[in-house]
């Protein structure tokens, strides 16, 4: 018995910088979760995703399970959660001024 389809967004990564980047509804590429298109029919998910198969812009493209909130969309897996907060390292990318370094004094 196939599984029920769940909510997804399509995500890739930027070629010229290796940014995480999601699908907007407006076909283009947002480093903002909140932006994502969700797409909850699962034809139209696969549509999208061969759509946005952009080689000279992204690479990578796959289809990402969300839940949805009031926030807009939530990943489900933490590989998810952990692309869209960005690396571990205190002093690079997205995660950078969000939290205090291993040097920083509190």
């Amino acid at each position: 018995m196939p599984r029920p389809f769940t909510p997804k967004i399509v995500t890739a990564n930027l070629l010229r910088d290796g940014d995480v980047v999601y699908l907007t509804e407006d076909d283009r590429w947002s480093t903002d979760l909140t932006e994502a298109e969700v797409m909850t029919n699962e034809a139209h998910a696969q549509m999208r995703l061969v759509e946005s198969d952009k080689p000279a812009v992204v690479v990578g493209t796959y289809l990402a399970d969300v839940t949805v909130s009031d926030a807009g969309p939530v990943p489900t897996h933490f590989r998810e959660e952990f692309r869209a907060t960005g690396p571990t390292n205190y002093t690079h990318g997205k995660a950078h001024g969000q939290r205090p370094g291993p040097d920083a004094k509190v």
